[in-house]
């Protein structure tokens, strides 16, 4: 028998509720998750103490934002990975790669982004 899904509002507060508990899952459980949210936490506060544009100023915050995003989601996608098998495989590996690969991407880019607001003023 299917589940009925929920609809309007309460499948709104649904949602943030489910949300709400993977993010403190992975303040609780996660070391990078934490790692990178206090140091996010350190540049949003640096972030408004720079002289720069508002826009300067959005760009590094969405950077540090987008740094966590993918922490979730490579962590997600480690999670899948070992709820199906912690054997070893090939696949298992190239999908945790390509995660952690996903993570290096973001770091490389917000350290290129914030190094070009601060370096070209």
């Amino acid at each position: 028998m299917p589940v009925e899904k929920k609809k309007g509002i309460c499948r709104l507060t649904y949602s943030i509720r489910n949300s709400w508990a993977g993010f403190i899952d992975a303040v609780l459980t996660e070391d990078a998750f934490r790692q990178l949210l206090v140091i996010n936490a350190i540049l949003l506060v640096v972030t408004f103490g720079l002289d720069i544009t508002n826009i300067e100023r959005l760009l590094l915050i969405a950077c540090s934002f987008l740094l966590l995003v993918v922490e979730l989601l490579n962590t997600a996608i480690e999670t899948v990975v070992d709820r199906i098998s912690l054997e070893l495989h090939p696949l298992s590996k190239r999908a945790k790669d390509l995660g952690g690969a996903a993570q290096l991407v973001a770091v490389v880019m917000t350290i290129i982004i914030w190094g070009m607001v601060l370096l070209g003023r």
